[in-house]
């Protein structure tokens, strides 16, 4: 590849960006080429077949029961199409019926899924006769059970349907996420199908200087992980997982299942030698959202997952493709009272107020996004190309600079950095996350 050109997934194409004269290219950082498997469903028959931490699902399971499915929604890349066929071949095994099996889309604080986006994320329709379908919803507080208190003092408000089945059968993937080092395991629960209090104060746990940013960090130093974990073991029914690890082509390289920590433990360092990409610091970055393209709120995952790999006062360029605009971004609801150079300059006094603010128009569990943006402007400057966010939208979140074009970026990028800057690029910064040292 020429040095001075590089090249990042955008849809079914790709933008093309030419780097100014003296800019030195670090690196093109990539996700490990982990090949995926030819059959996901085969994979995911031999993972029932060999559980970590727990018997068999077939096992598990009694004709009488009540059994839910949690699935995660249309913002993860899971392949839940090609899981299910053999998840339910594994309950019909144990004798479970159809009849009995409800499947919880996990939408956290996200949008309901209409009847085609649930048809197609099944696999076709016929994949829902005899199976009952509902979307979480985290604000009506009569389809929700408090569990009790966590020793974090969060309160434990999860789905009716939920909770109060006989077995849960957790299906989603496992990829760095900026607040719980990881997404899978437990975390399907919490936030997928608990209430918004519970969201809440669960995600404020990480808004402190030491873990605003936990992507691929150690889980046992991460409060946020530790605290849903604790929140979820307060199911008295057995939870029975099933993730997928995917690669950055979105194909499916190791399935897990078993015991909702062993399991999800197992998944993670597979993901970690997938995403976790060695890194030195930068003066610029350019990353792409890839694979979280479905909104802005997912794919600002791609400025949160490689923040660290910028040095201090350098120049972050985020390129996201929402491909359904903004998505449920609290942030973006409401325009803060103060300029971008009050922000700024305010940043130090407003953060350490961030977990008591009240927050008109957004939901609590923005509270942890204000308190990212704020010590990621504060770190960096950050440009970002979302062509699909309208312009009202580019004035309520004075985190960041909006820009027109790729080229646009790359010229104010230029009036920031050295002249000899060092480059690095992240094509799926949606998913990788650098390891400095």
């Amino acid at each position: 590849m020429d040095q001075t050109e590089i090249h990042l997934p955008w849809g079914k194409n790709r933008l093309h960006l030419n780097l100014p004269e003296g800019w030195k290219l670090q690196g093109v950082l990539e996700p490990s080429p982990k090949k995926g498997i030819a059959d996901p469903a085969e994979e995911c028959q031999r993972s029932l077949e060999n559980p970590i931490g727990l018997p068999r699902l077939s096992e598990l399971v009694k004709p009488s029961m009540r059994i839910v499915l949690v699935i995660d929604d249309l913002s993860r890349p899971t392949p839940i199409a090609q899981l299910l066929p053999p998840v339910l071949a594994e309950i019909e095994r144990g004798g479970g019926r159809r009849e009995n099996i409800t499947v919880v889309a996990a939408l956290g604080v996200h949008r309901k899924m209409t009847f085609e986006e649930h048809a197609a994320r099944l696999g076709g329709e016929d994949r829902l006769a005899g199976l009952n379908i509902v979307d979480h919803d985290c604000d009506d507080p009569k389809k929700l059970v408090f569990l009790g208190m966590t020793s974090r003092g969060t309160p434990v408000y999860l789905n009716r349907t939920v909770a109060e089945s006989d077995l849960i059968v957790s299906i989603g993937c496992i990829e760095p996420h900026v607040i719980a080092s990881f997404g899978g395991g437990y975390k399907n629960l919490l936030p997928g199908v608990a209430g918004r209090a519970t969201i809440a104060h669960n995600h404020t746990l990480n808004c402190r200087p030491s873990t605003f940013n936990m992507v691929g960090q150690p889980i046992e130093n991460n409060p946020m992980r530790l605290d849903l974990e604790e929140a979820c073991k307060m199911l008295k029914q057995p939870v029975f997982l099933v993730n997928a690890v995917i690669n950055s082509a979105l194909e499916v390289v190791k399935i897990v299942s078993g015991d909702p920590i062993e399991a999800h433990r197992a998944g993670v360092d597979v993901s970690q030698s997938i995403y976790g990409v060695r890194s030195s610091l930068a003066d610029v970055v350019i990353n792409a959202s890839h694979p979280m393209d479905t909104d802005l709120r997912q794919g600002v995952k791609a400025l949160s997952n490689t923040i660290r790999a910028v040095r201090k006062g350098g120049v972050m360029i985020n390129l996201i493709r929402a491909e359904e605009g903004v998505g449920v971004f609290g942030l973006a609801n409401r325009k803060l009272p103060l300029s971008k150079g009050m922000l700024r300059l305010l940043a130090p006094l407003l953060i350490p107020l961030v977990p008591k603010l009240k927050l008109k128009g957004m939901g609590e569990e923005d509270r942890f996004f204000l308190y990212f943006a704020l010590q990621a402007m504060r770190h960096c400057t950050l440009l970002l190309y979302a062509p699909t966010i309208p312009e009202e939208i580019h004035e309520r979140l004075p985190f960041v600079t909006f820009v027109s074009s790729p080229e646009e970026a790359i010229r104010l990028a230029q009036e920031k950095a050295p002249k000899k800057a060092k480059v690095l690029v992240f094509p799926h910064g949606g998913m990788t996350y650098p390891i400095l040292g």
